[in-house]
């Protein structure tokens, strides 16, 4: 998924190099939308890995 946001920053950058306003603002928006739900999914994974624990092995 960060990946996604990775290509949408680029596609924002490389639009406003061409100014390419509009573009350049939506895929700025997506890029920032993708990559915010990265860390959430992120931070999520990492509380309940947390919280799970690791269990005693016999």
């Amino acid at each position: 998924m960060l990946r996604w946001a990775i290509i949408f920053f680029v596609v924002a950058l490389v639009a406003a190099v061409l100014g390419f306003g509009g573009i350049a603002g939506m895929s700025f928006e997506i890029a920032k939308f993708v990559a915010i739900i990265a860390v959430v999914l992120f931070l999520a994974s990492l509380i309940m890995g947390g919280l799970r624990g690791r269990g005693t092995r016999i």
